[in-house]
C-alpha cells in the first residue's frame, strides 16, 4: 500500500525524512506527506491510494482526539467490521487508515488482535511522547529502524535509512553464513551492522532515548486454544475460510487482479477467485514465461483459465532484459534476493501496473502451514529443489571472512517434529525470504501484493491439523487436496509439488556467462574471496558443470548490491 519513514528523538531532522520518502517514491506515488513534532518526531508516508481514493485519507493521519498520528502501510481487509465495533458516529473518511488509528485510541495495543491484515505502522503519541509500532503477524509488510546518536531511524526499505545517514557497514556474520550455507538473516539480523528488522507479530516502542521490542502475537498459544477445542468438520471450515479470506481481499477502489503460476496452490487460487468473482470480465490474470518448454507453465495456466471470464496476461521475460532488472531489484532490496524467478516476477508487476492493476492476489504460504515441502517428510538436507549436490562454493571464501559464519540453530517450540520445521519455516527461514522478496519486487511498480493464504485464522487452523490431515496415502497437503475436489479435476487436484524454476542455469551458461563472469570478478574489491578459486569454479560451470547455478547468483547479486 504505502511507505512509511520517521525519526524520533530530539534534534530529529524534517530533511531526513524527506530523503527517505524521495528514496522509495515507489512504493506510494499518489501523495507524500511530511509530519513534525516540533524536534522530537517527524513522520513521512509514500502513499499507494486504494482504498477511499480521497485526499482525506492522505497520511500521516491525526487520531480525532489530535492526540495520535499515525503512517502505516499494508491494508486491514476487516476495516468495515471493525468500523462497526467502533461505534464512531461521524468518521471522516471511508478508509481503513482512519479505522486503525481509532481502533489504537479506543483499545490500545489490544487492538492488534483484532486486526486481520498485513500491516507495518508507527503511532506517534504526542501527549507521551512516544512511538509505538506494529508489524503483522507473519511479517508481510516490513518495518526496518536503527538508532544513532540517541535517534530512532525506521523506514519501510532498507536503502532510505542509508540516505538518512546509518553507516552502510556489511554484517559479515550474515554474509559469511549466506556463503556458506545459504542462510538469508534470522530474527532482526539484516545483512547490515546496526539496521535491524521488526520480526512478524513484534511491537517496538521507543521513549526518552529507549528502545523496548517485544512479541504479541503468541502462535503457539494459538495452536495450543485450537487444539484444545478442534473443529468438528475441518473440511468444511477450511473451506469456508479459504473463500472468506480470498474475498476480503478483493476489498479495494481500484482493479484487482492476480498471479498464476502451474501448481496447485496457484490453481486452488484460480478457483476460489472464480467460484466468487467468476462473472466480473474487469479481474485479470497474470503469469510469466521465459520461452523454454522445459520450465514454461503457459499452457497450463491456458488450459486453467479457458471458458472464465478472466484475461490471462502473460509475460514474457528475456535474457536480455536480466542484467538492468538485476540491477534496479538489487538497488531496491540491498540484501540478496531470489533469482531469475523475482526478476521474471518484477516484469510481471510492471505490466500490471501498466495496465492500470494497483492490486494483485497470489498463493503464496500455503506450502509452509498445509505441509507441501518434500523435506517435511523425506529427512532431506538439501537447500534447493532439482538440485543433487551442494549449491555453495565455501572454497572460494577466504579463511579471515569464513571465520565470522554464525551458527543458527532453531529452538524446538512443539513437541512433533513436523510443526518445527514449518514454524521455522512460516517465522525464520522460507516465507519471510520470499514475502521480502515479492514485497520489494510489487512495490517497485508501486503494486501491491496480497495473500489469501495467510490469512491468519486459516494458517492458525491449518497448522494445528493432526498429521494424518497434512499426509495421507503418501499424499502430502492431503486435506487441502480434499478441498480442491470441490474446484478441480483430479489431474490438478492431485499434481506433485513442483519447484518454480527458470532456465537460470541455461542463460548463466550460455546468453548471460559473460555478464555473470563480470559481475562475479568484480567481487575482489570485497576482500572475501580467493579469486583464483572463484575463477576457476566459472569456469566449471561454463564448461558443463551446471548441477545449480545458484552460487553463481550469489556472486552476482552481491557485486550488484555492492556496486549500487
Amino acid at each position: 500500500m504505502c511507505g512509511i519513514a520517521g525519526t524520533v528523538g530530539l534534534g530529529s531532522n524534517v530533511e531526513d525524512v524527506k530523503n527517505m520518502c524521495k528514496s522509495m517514491l515507489h512504493r506510494g506515488p499518489d501523495n507524500t506527506g511530511i509530519w513534525e513534532d516540533q524536534e522530537n518526531c517527524v513522520l513521512g508516508h509514500n502513499r499507494l491510494s486504494i482504498i477511499d481514493l480521497s485526499d482525506e485519507a492522505n497520511q500521516p493521519f491525526l487520531s480525532a482526539s489530535q492526540r495520535y498520528v499515525l503512517v502505516f502501510n499494508g491494508e486491514i481487509y476487516n476495516y468495515i467490521e471493525l468500523r462497526d465495533q467502533l461505534e464512531i458516529k461521524n468518521f471522516r473518511t471511508k478508509s481503513d487508515t482512519e479505522v486503525l488509528i481509532e481502533a489504537y485510541e479506543k483499545w490500545g495495543k489490544a487492538m492488534l488482535d483484532k486486526l486481520n491484515g498485513m500491516f507495518a505502522f508507527a503511532i506517534w503519541d504526542k501527549k507521551e511522547k512516544k512511538l509505538f509500532a506494529a508489524r503483522d503477524r507473519f511479517g508481510v509488510k516490513p518495518y526496518y529502524y536503527a538508532v544513532k546518536e540517541e535517534k530512532l531511524y525506521f523506514a519501510s526499505e532498507i536503502p532510505p535509512l542509508f540516505k538518512a545517514g546509518i553507516p552502510k557497514k556489511p554484517n559479515l556474520a550474515i554474509w559469511s553464513s549466506y556463503f556458506i550455507s545459504g542462510k538469508y538473516g534470522v530474527g532482526k539480523e539484516t545483512f547490515w551492522e546496526g539496521v535491524n528488522s521488526l520480526e512478524p507479530g513484534f511491537i517496538l516502542e521507543y521513549k526518552n532515548g529507549q528502545t523496548e521490542v517485544q512479541p504479541w502475537y503468541d502462535f503457539e498459544k494459538r495452536i495450543i486454544e485450537i487444539r484444545n477445542n478442534p473443529i468438528t468438520d475441518s473440511k468444511e471450515f477450511l473451506k469456508n475460510l479459504l473463500l472468506d479470506s480470498t474475498k476480503l481481499r478483493f476489498r479495494a477502489d481500484v482493479p484487482v487482479g492476480f498471479n498464476l503460476s502451474g501448481g496447485l496452490d496457484s490453481s486452488m487460487l484460480f478457483s476460489l477467485i472464480n467460484s466468487q468473482f467468476g462473472s466480473d470480465s474487469n479481474i485479470e490474470a497474470f503469469t510469466f514465461y521465459t520461452g523454454d518448454s522445459r520450465y514454461d507453465e503457459l499452457e497450463y495456466v491456458e488450459s486453467l483459465l479457458k471458458g472464465s471470464n478472466f484475461k490471462l496476461n502473460p509475460v514474457l521475460l528475456t535474457a536480455s532484459e536480466v542484467p538492468n532488472l538485476a540491477q534496479e531489484i538489487a538497488i531496491q532490496q540491498m540484501e540478496p534476493y531470489g533469482g531469475l524467478p523475482t526478476i521474471a516476477y518484477s516484469k510481471l508487476f510492471k505490466d500490471a501496473a501498466n495496465k492500470g492493476f494497483k492490486v494483485l492476489l497470489d498463493g503464496q504460504g500455503a506450502d509452509e502451514s498445509w505441509a507441501g515441502y518434500d523435506y517435511y517428510f523425506n529427512d532431506s538436507n538439501l537447500t534447493l529443489q532439482g538440485v543433487n549436490s551442494s549449491p555453495f562454493r565455501a572454497n572460494v571464501l577466504k579463511d579471515d571472512f569464513l571465520i565470522h559464519q554464525s551458527k543458527v540453530s532453531y529452538t524446538p517450540t512443539f513437541e512433533e517434529k513436523l510443526l518445527n520445521l514449518q514454524y521455522r519455516d512460516l517465522f525464520h527461514t522460507k516465507l519471510q525470504r520470499a514475502l521480502r522478496f515479492s514485497d520489494r519486487v510489487s512495490m517497485m511498480s508501486s503494486t501491491e501484493l496480497r495473500e489469501p493464504f495467510l490469512d491468519y485464522r486459516l494458517v492458525e487452523h491449518v497448522f494445528a491439523l493432526p498429521l494424518e490431515m497434512k499426509k495421507r496415502n503418501n499424499t502430502q497437503k492431503w486435506l487441502f487436496r480434499e478441498i480442491a475436489d470441490d474446484f478441480l479435476h483430479n489431474d490438478l487436484r492431485l499434481a506433485p509439488k513442483r519447484p518454480l524454476q527458470t532456465p537460470q542455469r541455461e542463460w548463466f551458461g550460455g546468453e548471460l556467462k559473460e555478464w555473470v563472469a563480470d559481475n562475479a570478478l568484480s567481487l575482489d574489491k570485497l576482500s572475501w574471496f580467493n579469486m583464483n578459486e572463484l575463477k576457476k569454479e566459472i569456469d566449471k560451470y561454463i564448461n558443463g558443470e551446471q548441477d545449480s547455478s545458484f552460487h553463481l547468483w550469489q556472486w552476482v547479486n552481491t557485486a550488484l548490491i555492492f556496486s549500487c
